[in-house]
């Protein structure tokens, strides 16, 4: 298979593992919604688990895995799997020590962070001690996530993506017991959450050992820290951190601001960036991690000219899929948060104000999932610096803009500023890259934004007119609003398809021709 065939297949296996995780994290973002609905409790549960996933997007899932996939399949291509086995324990013990200590200091230290972190707290009787109580219960999260990103950089290396992809229902399936089998046994019901998520945690690291020893790579203990491979990949991931996770910096900022404003400002921005996440975590971060092992071997290998064209191909693939979707969130926000959280706690004046927040964050959506392919292309070339700087100016904008935003628009501001900065930081990356590595598909990459953008318009178009056949604002009425709304998808789907078919859009074509190559080869196995 073609190593454009590798990257569309190991996405979509990517993808279809991911559909899994998301809808059960819709289901429990609906679950916390309807027994806690949007303001005092959640607003305190929301920032105090945006600290330790702040740190597993950064460390974890951000600068560990794009430090250590291109050494670790450099060693692996090169060196043979003895050497890497050798790296990959070696690693995993010396990750296993930092984050103990990273734990212990987030627990011992919880008031002093979430007080920085959310000044606005204090202003309202019991909600910051209630924030610092729920953290000191989710910060060991940050340890076992990051062993887990650990053995999903292993696994997706020597390309098996499926388990890693599917780890993570287990984490809703985990907040989702909690929350309804346990919120009784604690004086604070919302604390039962936060319990949920630290089970989670300890499942999904269980789930990869048994796959990792499977594939010739059982964790044992190895303390060999002078490993030159190991000091490569420290000195990678120290820049990597700023570079890989200034997205979730700027989504931090604007959860710290949001703090200032008025109650539930916190949980609508939360819940916007959960259906923000929806489309993101199906495909975006699926052809990221499908590319990122290709990208590496090529790099390792000198094959400069095979990387451009990986490279091309997942942008233009993440093109084609972000496209349609930033438009149906656009066009659906209040829709989608009538249906799928309206009811008990959750009303539809917060709906409309989740959806704001939701519709501010979907004009990014290519923003952002291209700079979710371009990053870690940076680091393939193992150039730490370029991504670092343009996180920089990034974050500059982020905060000028949500400084200037807020006042007007409220947390929807703090929404736009977020966009508008992953624009600049995906213009940056793309320049630099051009110039660094020369042309890589530019023309092919504008002609399927143009194509999608084309098909987008006359999809949307029908999704909005087809929403109009209900009221949105009435309680109730789930069935109705839901053959509306799966109604309107459907429709909005297919005319997709025909018009990128009529436009002749080559992804849309070798999706299908790898579809029918896999269906051909099931009949043959048959």
């Amino acid at each position: 298979m073609t190593e454009k065939g590798n990257i569309a297949r190991a996405a979509g296996i990517l993808g279809s593992a991911t559909v899994l995780s998301r809808v059960m994290g819709m289901v429990r973002d609906m679950v916390v919604s309807r027994l806690f609905g949007a303001g005092f409790a959640t607003d305190a549960f929301f920032a105090a688990f945006q600290i330790p996933n702040m740190l597993r997007r950064f460390f974890a899932e951000g600068a560990l895995t794009s430090a250590f996939v291109p050494i670790f399949s450099e060693t692996l291509n090169k060196r043979g799997e003895e050497e890497a086995r050798e790296l990959a324990n070696t690693c995993f013990s010396l990750l296993t020590i930092i984050m103990a200590g990273v734990t212990l200091a987030g627990i011992l230290f919880s008031p002093a962070i979430v007080g920085l972190m959310f000044p606005g707290f204090h202003s309202v009787p019991g909600k910051f001690e209630l924030a610092v109580l729920l953290n000191r219960v989710m910060f060991p999260y940050i340890f076992l996530i990051s062993l887990v990103a650990l053995c999903m950089g292993i696994l997706n290396t020597v390309r098996h993506f499926f388990t890693p992809a599917i780890s993570t229902v287990f984490l809703n399936i985990s907040m989702i017991v909690a929350a309804l089998c346990l919120r009784g046994f604690f004086s604070v019901p919302i604390t039962a959450l936060a319990a949920g998520v630290l089970l989670g945690g300890v499942v999904q690291l269980l789930l990869q050992l048994p796959v990792l020893w499977s594939k010739g790579f059982p964790i044992r203990p190895r303390f060999g820290f002078n490993h030159p491979q190991v000091r490569r990949i420290a000195l990678l991931m120290l820049p990597s951190v700023f570079g890989v996770g200034v997205y979730y910096l700027n989504i931090t900022v604007s959860a710290i601001l949001a703090s200032l404003l008025p109650q539930g400002s916190v949980s609508y921005l939360y819940y916007a960036q959960r259906l923000f996440e929806f489309p993101q975590g199906i495909f975006t971060v699926s052809v990221a991690q499908a590319v990122l092992p290709s990208m590496s071997r090529q790099a390792a290998e000198g094959d400069i000219q095979g990387m451009k064209e990986s490279l091309a191909f997942g942008l233009r693939l993440t093109l084609f899929i972000t496209i349609p979707a930033m438009a149906g969130l656009m066009t659906c926000s209040t829709p989608i948060f009538s249906l799928i959280f309206m009811g008990g706690a959750f009303d539809y004046a917060k709906a409309v104000n989740s959806a704001q927040a939701l519709f501010y964050y979907s004009l990014g959506l290519s923003f952002v999932a291209m700079v979710r392919v371009l990053a870690p292309a940076y680091y393939a070339l193992k150039d730490t610096k370029t991504p670092v700087w343009t996180a920089f100016c990034t974050f500059l904008v982020n905060l000028v803009l949500s400084l200037a935003l807020m006042g007007p628009l409220k947390h929807g501001g703090l929404a736009l500023a977020t966009t508008i900065s992953a624009l600049g930081n995906m213009l940056m990356l793309l320049w630099f890259l051009r110039r660094k590595i020369g042309p890589f598909g530019g023309r092919g990459i504008v002609v399927c934004s143009l194509k999608s953008l084309i098909a987008a318009v006359p999809m949307a178009v029908a999704v909005r007119y087809l929403c109009g056949w209900t009221d949105w604002s009435l309680a109730g009425h789930k069935t109705g609003k839901a053959l509306v709304l799966g109604g309107a998808i459907a429709t909005g789907v297919l005319i997709y398809g025909l018009c990128v078919r009529l436009l002749r859009s080559d992804e849309a074509l070798e999706m299908l021709a790898l579809l029918k190559r896999k269906l051909g080869t099931k009949r043959s196995a048959l």
